[in-house]
């Protein structure tokens, strides 16, 4: 597989499976931005095959293996990819051009493939604290594996690339709520869900639309220390790639803005930016990223949720 054939499926993948990256991934230096893209590819190639679905949207073709053997093989072909094994797969040959270029640990990847193990196994969340955990093997895994692509090494600056990871994972769950609760997913702690007396069953219950839209604002409050922390970690990255990372952080907070402001109608319509919403945001992020050349971080709160290490 050629270089450009494979940077096509790349690009191909991130914008159809994520208009909000998109934009934002525009802004990375061509290296990076290459790089960014192969390490998405593989990332929602690994969901859609759990899922049995083309760019986390349509339907796939039935498939007569369990979603456990499907994780298997995930597994399987992303060993291979890391040994360096030459790989067909135009995913997995992402995979590998970004791990070995980058020094992506292979650990970081089979924790990504451990968030839909719990998928699979249908893990039940009873506190905040094993949805954030959760989090951080869908999401807050790509936030260190993106920022290792930026060059960053420094743990302090990776913390916070794993909190905008968990934050726009928390951004995620409040969005898609209704959605995932009707395939049988659901990520709101059952300690909450007592709180508010409804039951997983009743999610998607539109009767229970005004209980959900206070579960959903508080999951969009719980994000916002975690923005606030990952944009402290501005610092620590390349200017472009802060420009970025500043910009899909306005994106995706406003998201969970846009949740928050509608209450129980969030789930009517699917939340997200509009083009000139994207634009300012663009804007936006520049200035932060310039602002952060000058800014010195203030500590991370000690009581976030602390990543393994």
């Amino acid at each position: 597989m050629t270089n450009g054939t494979l940077m096509d499926h790349a690009t191909e993948t991130m914008a159809a499976g994520s208009k909000s990256f998109a934009t934002a991934s525009k802004l990375f230096d061509a290296p990076t931005r290459r790089s960014a893209l192969m390490l998405y590819a593989w990332c929602r190639h690994c969901d859609d095959v759990i899922d049995g679905q083309v760019l986390g949207f349509h339907q796939a073709a039935p498939d007569s293996d369990s979603a456990a053997q499907r994780l298997d093989c995930l597994k399987m072909q992303t060993q291979r990819a890391f040994d360096g094994i030459k790989m067909d797969d135009p995913a997995f040959a992402a995979l590998q051009e970004v791990a070995l270029s980058h020094g992506i640990p292979p650990r970081l990847a089979f924790e990504h493939l451990e968030g839909f193990a719990m998928d699979v196994r249908e893990t039940h969340y009873v506190t905040f604290e094993d949805t954030l955990r959760y989090c951080y093997h869908v999401a807050g895994v790509v936030g260190l594996m993106m920022a290792r692509v930026m060059g960053v090494r420094d743990e302090s600056v990776l913390d916070r690339a794993c909190d905008l990871g968990l934050a726009f994972q928390l951004t995620n769950i409040a969005r898609d709520i209704v959605e995932d609760a009707q395939v049988g997913r659901y990520y709101l702690p059952a300690q909450w869900l007592a709180e508010e007396g409804i039951t997983a069953a009743q999610i998607a219950d539109p009767v229970y639309r005004d209980k959900l839209a206070r579960l959903a604002q508080r999951l969009v409050v719980a994000a916002e220390p975690y923005y606030a922390s990952a944009r402290a970690g501005l610092p620590g990255l390349p200017l472009r790639s802060a420009w970025a990372i500043a910009s899909a952080h306005g994106v995706y907070r406003e998201i969970g803005v846009k949740v928050s402001a509608a209450g129980p109608r969030a789930w009517d319509v699917r939340q997200g930016t509009t083009r000139p919403e994207k634009l300012g945001l663009l804007a936006k992020g520049a200035v932060q990223a310039l602002s952060s050349r000058l800014a010195k971080p203030m500590p991370r709160p000690p009581d976030l949720w602390q990543r393994p290490r």
